[in-house]
């Protein structure tokens, strides 16, 4: 029983210990990231939701500057009110100056509430961001 027992801790500290170490992470070139954004840039403007809806967050998640008027133009055009708090999630992590002057011209004229309180949430999170930074700089 107590070879059972040790065997089994053993074990589970082998398993969960794996994912903790370090791993070398793929370097990837120009090329392959250009091919990636071109990837992304058509699955945005795809008639597929659901994979309009997977290239809207990986653009945020990348930060494609490149991306920034398609994000916009869901943002004010799309049916979908999950595409649109996608979008904006993503105009938000960019960080672009246009991206968040869409988000607080979402506040107020987007015709859904719930867009409109998610844009209120992503605009709140850029400024608290700006201001933290700018404490940080000046302490520093």
């Amino acid at each position: 029983m107590k070879r059972s027992k040790l065997l089994f801790a053993v074990s589970l500290i082998l398993i969960l210990s794996f994912p903790i170490l370090p791993q070398e992470t793929a370097v990837r070139n120009s090329s392959e990231m250009q091919a990636c954004f071109e990837t992304l840039q058509q699955g945005l403007n795809s008639d597929n939701v659901g994979l309009k809806a997977g290239c809207t967050y990986m653009v945020g998640v990348l930060r494609c500057q490149r991306s920034v008027i398609t994000l916009l133009q869901i943002l004010h055009s799309s049916p979908s009110e999950e595409l649109r708090i996608l979008a904006a999630l993503s105009l938000y992590k960019i960080g672009d100056s246009r991206g968040i002057f869409a988000l607080k011209q979402a506040i107020k004229f987007d015709e859904s509430k719930r867009v409109q309180r998610m844009c209120e949430i992503f605009y709140k999170a850029y400024n608290q961001e700006g201001l933290e930074n700018n404490i940080n700089v000046a302490v520093n």
